[in-house]
């Protein structure tokens, strides 16, 4: 009886959302001398959180707000850059995307259409989606969330280490160079702040989707983000921004390694795979219901025959 009416309540809160519009209750939390960033949830987007399950990042500059990823939708965008205004009120110069999942990225339309920003991203933004197109977003949420949110080009795309200098701030801009967390991701290091924008490369606080990357490609971003000389690192999702921050995803890809291996070694069968490795260290953490059982089975498709350099 219990679960019906909680169901019954889930139901009417979405047709609430259809009926009068997702509102996105947005508070921008400071992480260090000039950055704010909007915490996304940890879960999957739905129409109840309105996509909102990525980490968006502002940075004040002398004349302008630099943003890092720019969140799931115009409205969130919008509603962000509201929130922001109330911090002081600047024109956004630039926007740069971590990398194409489109909940890091399909706010762009809003800074696009407001204030002409530059956009900096990675190739496959501009390869995999054009004007009109649908993503995930646009299957998952309603329309009404999503109402002014389109698909805008990248102006300029990241190919090598790339240093900006907007006002007084500086950015460094880093492809991984490899297969990672996805086929083509950068992260962003504010050298004189000692400030870093990892995208998904970083995770913590939930199980991550492996979908579209590579286990030997994580361990490497990892190590490119920790030799980098950090105070302060934002995780593409998480809370921990502290120097624990890439803590709990070096021993999830180190273990989901070391085990998916062994399991090659004893012969087990791609079938069986998920039977055996659990990485049950992990188990509190959200979404592993969801994810972890997909992400062990992706490793052993990607280390069966894999040769230790």
């Amino acid at each position: 009886m219990l679960h019906h009416i909680n169901k019954l309540i889930v139901l009417l809160f979405i047709s609430v959302i259809s009926l009068f519009g997702f509102e996105y209750k947005l508070e921008p939390k400071k992480v260090s001398e000039n950055v704010w960033c909007f915490f996304g949830k940890l879960e999957m987007p739905t129409k109840a959180n309105g996509g909102n399950m990525s980490n968006n990042c502002y940075v004040k500059t002398k004349d302008s707000y630099v943003l890092i990823d720019s969140g799931a939708t115009f409205k969130f965008a919008k509603t962000a850059y509201e929130e922001m205004s109330k911090i002081e009120e600047l024109s956004v110069s630039l926007v740069i995307n971590t990398h194409e999942h489109d909940d890091h990225w399909l706010g762009n339309s809003f800074y696009k259409d407001t204030f002409n920003a530059k956009i900096i991203g990675v190739g496959l933004q501009n390869k995999n989606y054009k004007e009109g197109d649908k993503t995930r977003m646009h299957h998952l949420l309603a329309p009404e969330t999503l109402k002014g949110t389109r698909i805008v080009t990248v102006d300029e795309v990241v190919k090598n280490v790339m240093t900006i200098t907007v006002g007084d701030e500086e950015f460094t801009l880093i492809p991984v160079g490899t297969t990672a967390h996805s086929p083509d991701d950068i992260f962003v290091y504010m050298p004189k702040r000692k400030v870093l924008f990892s995208g998904d490369i970083v995770m913590n606080g939930r199980i991550t989707s492996n979908r579209d990357g590579s286990v030997i490609g994580q361990l490497k971003a990892l190590d490119m983000v920790n030799n980098k000389k950090w105070n302060t690192l934002v995780p593409g999702h998480g809370y921990d921004t502290s120097k624990t921050a890439t803590n709990e995803f070096v021993k999830y890809f180190t273990l989901l390694k070391k085990r998916v291996l062994e399991a090659v070694e004893n012969d087990v069968g791609a079938g069986s795979v998920t039977t055996v490795v659990k990485l049950e260290e992990f188990k509190g953490k959200p979404l592993y219901d969801e994810l972890n059982s997909k992400n062990i089975f992706d490793a052993y498709r990607e280390l069966e025959f894999y040769e230790e350099e």
